[in-house]
């Protein structure tokens, strides 16, 4: 209990940072606080919410690396990003672990740089995102991976197909399975559930077709 006590008083003293912080950027930097313990309702605090994600959302790419490697960075600096609607960001993820070494916490700045003049630039070293990231695969994406918006992925899928999704032969499953796995829906840990529902087969043939 008292591992608990003293897990859910490192969230509290964040939620304090989280606020303090967006408030300072209105309309510039967007500042989340994620509840590791929970994945799939992370989103404690957002705080000058530019993303469009709602308090209760699920973890991001970044947030389940954490829970399932304590080894994993503490502190991943200004790499790209990008918000739904398509403005560039520059992000910067901080994990917050607890007396025992596991992830509980990490906060996020996303700051919007599609404001930024590109005339000004005495402003260059604060749009600019490391070196050593530029050129990987997004490490993130900044919404929601909904059931709706999922669900939404598969049945396009099939439809292209004139077929249902249940009604795909095998290899047309698997092509799915493995786009859906690139495009990031397979990143929360209810998304195999949902997809092995979908498509009729278990979670474990899922897991193999995403291979």
């Amino acid at each position: 209990m008292t591992g608990r006590t003293d897990d859910e008083h490192l969230l509290q003293e964040a939620e304090r940072i989280a606020v303090a912080v967006g408030r300072m950027f209105p309309g510039l930097c967007e500042v989340v606080l994620h509840d590791l313990r929970r994945p799939d309702h992370a989103i404690r605090v957002i705080e000058n919410n530019l993303s469009g994600r709602q308090v209760g959302d699920s973890a991001t790419e970044l947030g389940l690396r954490r829970i399932a490697d304590p080894d994993y960075p503490g502190v991943i600096q200004n790499y790209g990003n990008r918000f739904p609607d398509g403005r560039p960001a520059k992000s910067t993820s901080i994990g917050i672990k607890n007396a025992e070494g596991r992830y509980v916490a990490a906060l996020c700045l996303n700051l919007d740089v599609s404001t930024l003049s590109p005339l000004a630039l005495t402003l260059a070293n604060l749009v600019a995102t490391d070196v050593a990231l530029q050129g990987e695969t997004a490490l993130e994406t900044l919404r929601d991976r909904t059931g709706r918006e999922l669900r939404s992925a598969i049945d396009s899928f099939a439809a292209e197909r004139s077929s249902t999704p249940r009604a795909l032969p095998r290899d047309q499953k698997r092509e799915l399975v493995r786009q859906l796995h690139r495009e990031g829906f397979f990143e929360t840990r209810s998304s195999a559930q949902l997809i092995a529902d979908q498509l009729g087969v278990s979670r474990a043939t899922v897991y193999n077709y995403s291979k």
